[in-house]
């Protein structure tokens, strides 16, 4: 992966930890925080795939997109609070 396109991973991963950070103590709640981040992640993932194609970055984006899918559903059909 080309030193620039390592670099844009590495901000995008940051951008999302403090975005998720800002959306979870904005609104009280952790869910929407989780959220964010795998969206940041996801995108971080996939610019480390435009970089190096190969199957083993393939692979780690599928299992990124998996992740962020389980998680959001997860959050979704969480308990309630009442």
């Amino acid at each position: 992966m080309t030193g620039l396109m390592t670099q844009a991973a590495v901000l995008i991963t940051a951008f999302g930890l403090v975005g998720a950070v800002c959306a979870g103590r904005r609104l009280g709640r952790v869910q929407p925080g989780v959220a964010v981040l795998t969206d940041f992640l996801l995108a971080a993932g996939l610019v480390c795939l435009a970089a190096q194609r190969s199957w083993a970055s393939l692979a780690t984006a599928a299992a990124v997109i998996g992740v962020r899918a389980l998680v959001n559903a997860g959050l979704r059909t969480g308990p309630k609070r009442q």
